[in-house]
């Protein structure tokens, strides 16, 4: 029961992610044919969310909802992140699924993203086994 307010949050998450459309194929191939404006409005709007709130928690020092301090280390760059953003959108644009609405779209009715989700778990897994040998 002390887990619910994730149950419901998560819920809420994937309302939002139906009614913005954004788990919508049709949507993603516009962006990524540079068709519309509405996703490149939701991913802006998100980033600046994030911005905000990341400044917010370093303002106030907010805490953690179990009452630890956030951290949020400083990165240096890596051409590893580029070569995986690559992949990530070469992925991205031929599945129409990233991993924030996979799980939204297999509720919606959207079965065969199942194979998606199980194809993301694997390549996770892949990188966890060849991380040591990958260039960081």
């Amino acid at each position: 029961m002390r887990n619910i307010k994730y149950l419901i949050t998560g819920l809420l998450f994937g309302i939002v992610l139906v009614k913005s459309e954004v788990i919508s194929w049709f949507r993603i191939q516009e962006m990524f044919k540079l068709q519309s404006f509405h996703m490149y409005g939701i991913i802006g709007s998100a980033i600046l969310v994030g911005m905000v709130s990341v400044l917010l928690i370093k303002h106030f020092k907010i805490k953690t909802l179990p009452g630890e301090a956030v951290v949020i280390p400083t990165k240096k760059f890596h051409w590893g992140n580029v070569y995986g953003g690559l992949i990530f959108g070469l992925g991205w644009a031929i599945t129409g699924a990233c991993p924030g609405p996979l799980f939204a779209q297999i509720g919606s009715g959207f079965g065969v993203i199942t194979i998606t989700l199980l194809s993301a778990i694997a390549g996770t897994w892949v990188y966890g086994l060849l991380r040591d040998k990958l260039p960081h």
